[in-house]
C-alpha cells in the first residue's frame, strides 16, 4: 500500500489561505493575511509543530484547521492523512468530519434558537407540553415533582442520564427505533437531580430537543436543519447522513475500523445517533469540514449573519451565548454552547473565560469561538481512526492558546 508524506499545503494555496485570495460566491469566507486582520503570522504558525506532533504520536491521522477573525479566515491548512485505511490519503482543506457532539451545536441548537425567535416554542415551557407523558423529577425524600424544561434540556441541567445502553435498548425495541427511543428517554430513563442544580453533559438532552423540534415543525431536524442553517448560510458541504451525498462523499474522512476491516464512511460514528435514530439525531450526525463551519462561526460572531445571510437575530446570539441566572453558578453552560463548565478546559486559557461559546465532538472535533476579540479556531480532526485510541485533549487547548496569543490588536 501506497504511502503518502505527511501532506503540507502547496505553496499556491498557501497563498490562498494566508494571503487573502480566494472566498465564493455561494457564501463562503474571504480569506485575509493574519496581519490583516490584526494577527501575527509568525505566532500563528505555531499551531503547525503542535498539530505535526500529535500525527507524529498517533493520536491522529490528520486535522485541518481553520482560524476566523471577524468574518476573514486568515489560516486554513491541512496536515497528515485522510485515511490510513484501507488505503493511505492525504488531508486536504475540504476534506469533510463526521462532527460527533458538534453537532449538538451547528445543527441542534441553531434550529432550536430558530422556534425559539419564532415563538413556536418557549424556553420556559415544560418538556412535557411538546412530549406527552415526558416524567418530571421527583424528589426521593418528599415526593416533590419538578418539571424539566427546555432550557435546562439545552444547559444539561435536567439531569437526565448521559447516555442508554444502545444494545440493550436495540435489543427491546429493534433498530433503528426512533419513536420507542424518545418514548424511553421520556418514561424511563432517570432523572438525577433537581433541574437547574447541578450538571450532567447528556446526549439524551439533545435527542429529546430533536423530538421537540419535529413535533412543532413536523419536519425531520435534519430537514429542517439543511432548509433552514445550512442551505441558508449557503454550506456547500455540511448535512446528516452524508452516505446519502454523492457530491459530499468523496470528500469524507473515515472514521473507525468496524470488524469487517472496513471503516465507517459517511455513516455517524455515534451508537445513538447511527443504531438507533439511522442518522437523524439531536446529539451527533452533522458532517461538515473547516470553511463551512467558518462561516458559522463568522456568522455568530456577527450577531447572526454573515455575507447578507441571516439565521438568527443579535439578541437571540447574544441569549444563547449567554449562562442562564436561573442555574446553579458552577454549571457555565449556554444554551447548546460550553462556556465554562469542567468540559471547557480545551478553549485554553487566553480566551475570554465568559464570553467564549465552545464544543467539543467524540470524533476529534471542536470549535472555539471568543466573542470578545471576534476570534474562532476550527481545529478537525479524526482521533477515532483507524481506532478509538487517540487522544487531543492537550493539543485542543494548545492550539486554542496559540490562536489567542497570536491576536495583537
Amino acid at each position: 500500500m501506497k504511502r503518502f508524506l505527511l501532506y503540507s499545503l502547496s505553496f499556491a494555496a498557501a497563498v490562498s489561505a494566508i494571503c487573502g485570495c480566494g472566498g465564493n460566491e455561494k457564501g463562503g469566507l474571504e480569506f485575509a493575511s493574519p496581519e490583516e486582520m490584526g494577527m501575527d503570522s509568525g505566532k500563528l504558525s505555531r499551531v503547525d509543530s503542535v498539530i505535526n506532533r500529535a500525527i507524529e504520536d498517533h493520536q491522529i491521522p490528520g486535522a485541518v484547521i481553520s482560524v476566523v477573525r471577524d468574518d476573514k479566515i486568515v489560516l486554513l491548512k491541512a496536515y497528515g492523512n485522510k485515511s490510513v485505511v484501507p488505503d493511505t490519503v492525504a488531508m486536504t482543506t475540504d476534506v469533510v468530519f463526521d462532527l460527533a457532539s458538534c453537532s449538538k451545536v451547528v445543527g441542534t441548537t441553531l434550529s432550536f434558537m430558530q422556534l425559539v425567535e419564532k415563538g413556536n416554542v418557549r424556553l420556559t415551557d415544560n418538556v412535557d407540553r411538546y412530549i406527552p407523558g415526558f416524567a418530571p423529577w421527583v424528589d426521593p425524600e418528599t415526593g416533590e415533582k419538578v418539571d424539566i424544561t427546555v432550557q435546562d434540556l439545552l444547559t444539561h441541567t435536567s439531569g437526565l442520564a448521559a447516555y442508554v445502553a444502545v444494545d440493550r435498548v436495540a435489543e427491546r425495541y429493534g433498530e433503528p427505533c426512533p419513536d420507542s427511543l424518545m418514548a424511553y428517554i421520556a418514561r424511563e430513563v432517570p432523572r438525577q437531580f433537581r433541574p437547574k442544580t447541578d450538571f450532567t453533559y447528556s446526549c439524551l438532552n439533545f435527542v429529546t430537543l430533536q423530538n421537540i423540534l419535529q413535533n412543532v415543525t413536523g419536519q425531520k431536524l435534519e430537514d429542517y436543519a439543511q432548509k433552514n442553517v445550512f442551505d441558508v448560510l449557503g454550506l456547500r458541504h455540511t448535512c446528516y447522513n452524508a452516505y446519502l451525498h454523492p457530491d459530499i462523499m468523496p470528500l469524507v474522512a473515515p472514521t473507525e475500523v468496524q470488524k469487517d476491516g472496513r471503516p465507517f464512511l459517511g455513516t455517524v460514528h455515534d451508537p445513538i445517533a447511527w443504531r438507533l435514530n439511522a442518522g437523524n439525531s439531536g446529539n451527533a450526525g452533522v458532517f461538515s469540514n473547516a470553511e463551512d463551519l467558518s462561516v458559522v462561526a463568522a456568522a455568530l460572531m456577527n450577531g447572526g449573519a454573515v455575507n447578507g445571510r441571516r439565521i438568527l437575530g443579535p439578541l437571540t446570539v447574544e441569549m444563547m451565548a449567554s449562562v442562564p441566572s436561573e442555574n446553579a453558578p458552577h454549571v457555565g453552560r449556554a444554551l447548546g454552547w460550553d462556556i465554562w463548565s469542567d468540559y471547557s478546559w480545551f478553549k485554553g486559557d487566553i480566551f475570554s473565560r465568559t464570553r467564549t461559546i465552545n464544543h467539543t465532538g467524540y470524533t476529534g472535533t471542536s470549535i472555539v469561538i471568543d466573542l470578545d476579540s471576534r476570534t474562532a479556531v476550527i481545529l478537525l480532526a479524526h482521533r477515532v481512526h483507524p481506532a478509538d485510541k487517540g487522544s487531543i485533549s492537550r493539543l485542543r487547548a494548545t492550539v486554542s492558546n496559540i490562536v489567542a496569543g497570536a491576536v495583537v490588536k
